[in-house]
């Protein structure tokens, strides 16, 4: 069974402090990852930033 990876707004540079987690198999995870990125925080979908959420994706425990 495939891992399930964590995408935590606490661990991502923010002014806001954020505290959404959200948790699933990385394909079905980028793109609410990225939706909440660029509505709630403002960034633009960019490669650069699809690379920043990747590198800061954890397994779930």
């Amino acid at each position: 069974m495939e891992k399930r990876k964590v995408a935590d707004c606490r661990k991502m540079p923010s002014d806001s402090n954020c505290s959404v987690t959200i948790a699933g198999r990385e394909e079905e995870l980028m793109p609410l990852v990225v939706h909440h990125a660029t509505t709630v925080h403002g960034h633009k979908d960019t490669p650069e930033l699809r690379e920043e959420i990747r590198k800061n994706l954890t397994d779930e425990s």
